[in-house]
């Protein structure tokens, strides 16, 4: 059942990039995911109708409170959710398995050294790229170094005593043009480590670098009239100006720094916390502030920054901030940037906490009405004397004229208001004629029959529109159900407004002005205009039906074929005799157009 704090927080999660947090009555995280779009990924939960699996619908169940991460891009969701979800571990993200990692180029600490693929980072002397959330970006990067560059791939061991003993033979990838065989002494060292280090500030997004590097490599090469080399290299140079660095991740040379940024109102002040490691976002957290005095930032911050780093064991020895504030009993270096990737953050942050105010006022107003909702429902569980609150309250309503077209309706609902989605109609299957009682009985036999084999919640409360006899009557189906007794039961007399229990002689009278009064009220003429509206149509099919069976001269066959072929009597009414014609021959299409014409 969707609760109100749910409702109110899907209404302000703002359409952005980010990751999501769903949190069950604990206060434990039990699901991280990420979006492009974070309204229309985390509203799909709540408003579909039927999930794609089971464990889906037991993990929106047990949701009871979202949060949310926003961030710059798509790229950056996938790794902050990656992140996240390994550090928290969350129940339901190892039952809906998700455990990707992103990958990062690796030059090798080693003599040549190689480019290699890596998912995990080590700290072995190596020099890591990434991580890249963009597997696109991931594998134009490897193509661009390989189009622009010839370095080993082999696993030979190119120590200088190998090399001088001539261990190594030339091999296919030389031969192909993708290698120039520093294995046999072809390629010195200091050749190589150039390409290398060519290659690293490519991985850095120096092209600007690189570029001038090659222009003067093409230089020497036309001056000593070597065009061909020359050409080469230029139609490098062609292929680093077409490129353009579009990483979207953190930069991975931001290393274990915290990062704090504030906003602050009259009476009340909220300070954004975020964790980096790696050039990713691992943690995040906001706290609020109530103020006592016209505390300025300096203060707020004095006193919010030690507090969180000591809960959140943090001893990052940068800390970015929005504006310099002394810290005591802190070695950390403060940082208040400017430019750059880091104000980027500040300003990341203080997304963050402009949505975090706004989910506060939300969550206020939410509060309120809950406190209301609540209210009610305790009012209605003292006049009628219940056992708990009727969060969920259904009423059963028949209708019939002269004992014709018998129907039923059942309302729902829920803290109050109506579910309308919950509604059903009832067609009697097993009683012939006019019997309130009877049809009571079966409308509330399969009602809590189907409920009972889903699984499905039942009620709290339980209205029958009429008596005694039809609060008999539902009261014997729940008996046969072995349910009777897990919810209350009443019945509401129209005339007076007499409320009936089971077992109980006498009806209870409510005061006119008792609010119990005017939702039993809503409820019951919610379940009449419903049933109402459903007898009418059935009603008019029947009678509609009914006029061609009365017309002398047509047949079973032929009332059959136009029914098949017109929707109602006014459409067969309006056709033109020449189409009446086609389908039922002359002479009967003369007999319905006169007999409709003078009906």
């Amino acid at each position: 059942m969707e609760s109100l704090k749910i409702k109110e927080t899907l209404k302000s999660i703002p359409p952005k990039p980010g990751v999501y947090q769903y949190f069950d009555v604990a206060g434990k995280i039990i699901y991280i995911g990420k979006a492009k779009n974070l309204k229309k990924r985390v509203s799909q939960y709540f408003h579909k109708e039927n999930h794609d699996s089971y464990k889906t619908k037991i993990l929106v169940k047990k949701i009871v409170e979202i949060k949310y991460i926003v961030v710059d891009s798509e790229q950056d969701a996938l790794l902050l959710e990656n992140n996240l979800i390994k550090k928290h571990q969350p129940r339901y993200n190892i039952l809906l398995k998700d455990d990707k990692t992103f990958p990062w180029i690796c030059i090798k600490n080693e003599s040549f050294p190689r480019i290699i693929s890596v998912r995990n980072y080590i700290k072995d002397g190596s020099t890591y790229f990434g991580p890249y959330a963009s597997y696109t970006m991931y594998r134009t990067l490897l193509d661009l170094i390989r189009q622009l560059f010839k370095y080993r791939t082999c696993k030979l061991s190119l120590t200088t005593e190998n090399i001088k003993q001539k261990k190594f033979n030339v091999c296919l990838e030389y031969h192909i043009g993708n290698c120039l065989a520093a294995c046999t002494g072809l390629e010195s060292e200091t050749q190589y480590n150039q390409t290398i280090n060519n290659i690293k500030q490519i991985l850095k997004g120096n092209i600007h670098d690189v570029k001038l590097s090659l222009k003067n490599i093409m230089k020497d090469f036309a001056s000593e009239y070597k065009f061909e080399e020359a050409q080469m290299i230029k139609e490098k140079i062609e292929i680093l100006e077409k490129y353009q660095v579009k990483s979207t991740i953190v930069n991975p040379q931001i290393n274990n720094v915290d990062v704090f940024n504030i906003l602050n109102d009259k009476k009340e002040a909220f300070v954004n916390y975020l964790k980096i490691i790696d050039g990713a976002i691992i943690q995040t957290h906001t706290i609020e502030v109530r103020k006592k005095l016209e505390e300025t930032n300096e203060e707020i911050l004095q006193i919010v920054i030690p507090e969180i780093r000591e809960k959140l064991h943090s001893n990052s020895p940068e800390i970015i901030l929005p504006e310099h504030v002394e810290l005591e009993f802190c070695d950390a270096k403060i940082i208040v940037p400017k430019i750059g990737d880091k104000i980027k953050l500040l300003e990341l942050s203080h997304r963050n906490l402009m949505y975090y105010k706004q989910d506060k006022l939300n969550r206020s107003l939410t509060e309120k009405k809950e406190e209301k909702v609540s209210s009610v429902l305790e009012i209605i569980k003292k006049d009628l004397r219940l056992k708990e609150n009727p969060a969920i309250i259904e009423c059963f309503d028949i209708s019939n004229i002269q004992g014709t077209s018998v129907v039923a309706s059942c309302v729902v609902f829920v803290n109050g208001k109506p579910a309308n989605k919950e509604y059903r109609h009832f067609n009697i299957k097993t009683v012939e004629g006019q019997n309130d009682f009877a049809s009571m009985h079966e409308v509330v036999y399969r009602r809590y029959k189907r409920k009972i084999e889903e699984n499905a919640e039942l009620p709290q409360l339980i209205i029958i529109d009429g008596g005694k006899g039809q609060l008999n009557a539902a009261v014997d189906a729940l008996k046969e159900l072995n349910i009777y007794g897990n919810m209350a039961v009443i019945g509401v007399a129209k005339r007076l407004e007499e409320i009936f229990f089971p077992d109980d002689k006498y009806p209870i009278y409510l005061k006119k002005t008792s609010q119990t009064l005017r939702v039993i009220q809503h409820i019951r003429n919610e379940a009449h205009r419903f049933v109402i509206g459903f007898h009418r149509d059935k009603r008019s099919e029947k009678f509609n039906k009914s006029i061609l069976n009365d017309i002398h001269g047509l047949g079973d066959k032929t009332v059959a074929k136009l029914w098949k072929n017109y929707k109602s009597i006014e459409e067969i009414k309006l056709a033109d005799i020449e189409t009446l014609v086609a389908f039922v021959g002359k002479s009967k299409a003369k007999i319905i157009k006169e007999f409709l014409n003078n009906f």
